[in-house]
């Protein structure tokens, strides 16, 4: 019973191991070709297309509902103190830190990094990987590359825009609706808002990018480790994908945020 029990976690762990070894290959194999002509601008430019300019609803949708929320819920926790007219300086600073990076980075992986794991998964269980490697084509390059290089683009800009229309939902609930002075929200706002939380946020973005878009093309690429090849083992590699993205997302902002501050 002993010995069984001490195969299956050996087991379990060189599993683990292997999961590792491969993710880190993938992830260096893509960022090295970044750099080695010839540059796949078309490509970058429908991914940026796709992830990006294709978001922009949900994140306006998404961003505005949080900043007038953060705005309703700021507003009576700080009239108990006797301090609503800081609202302004807590609705940017929860924006901008945390909310911002955050939340732009799940609203993208579950609209485009499902897509991206779903997509690769489907060329995997259908040889068209195979295929590309018969003609002497680096599937990882022509796959993944591209998609980092337009995450990274995509990701800081979207969350600039949601942290804006962010600050425009909290006036709206702040100064519209419970009536703060307008100049004084505003106010609290420009004089809270430093430098280095701008950066901040944008260095979230930046990791963001990069791990959510990793691990949602790696599933796809190795999609077939879900549950064989068929469309369960899609469904599956897609479903591991966004949970385990979003996971990421969380331990990384923790890590980032914990050296920052």
């Amino acid at each position: 019973m002993l010995v069984k029990l001490i195969e299956k976690v050996g087991s379990k762990s060189i599993k683990q191991l292997e999961s590792i070894g491969r993710i880190v290959i993938f992830f260096w194999t893509g960022v090295i070709n970044i750099f080695i002509p010839p540059f796949q601008v078309t490509k970058i430019i429908d991914h940026t297309w796709f992830i990006g300019s294709k978001s922009i609803f949900v994140i306006v949708f998404t961003g505005l509902f949080t900043g007038m929320v953060l705005g309703l819920q700021g507003y009576y926790s700080l009239i108990e103190f006797g301090s609503e007219a800081a609202l302004g300086s807590a609705v940017a600073l929860s924006l901008i830190r945390e909310l911002g990076p955050v939340f732009t980075a799940i609203m993208i992986t579950a609209r485009a990094g499902s897509a991206m794991a779903a997509e690769i998964g489907v060329m995997r269980i259908s040889e068209q990987i195979d295929a590309l490697k018969t003609m002497q084509i680096n599937p990882v390059r022509f796959l993944f590359t591209p998609r980092i290089i337009a995450s990274l683009i995509s990701f800081p800009l979207l969350t600039a825009l949601f942290n804006v229309v962010g600050l425009f939902g909290g006036f709206i609930s702040g100064s519209i609706m419970l009536g703060i002075n307008r100049y004084v929200y505003m106010d609290t706002v420009i004089k809270s808002i430093q430098i280095q939380d701008i950066s901040g946020g944008f260095y979230k973005a930046f990791a963001f990018a990069v791990v959510t878009t990793t691990i949602c093309c790696y599933r796809g690429y190795y999609t077939y480790l879900a549950s064989g090849f068929g469309a369960r083992s899609v469904s599956l590699s897609t479903t591991n994908a966004v949970v385990q993205s979003c996971i990421a997302v969380f331990i990384f902002d923790y890590i980032i945020t914990f050296f920052l501050v």
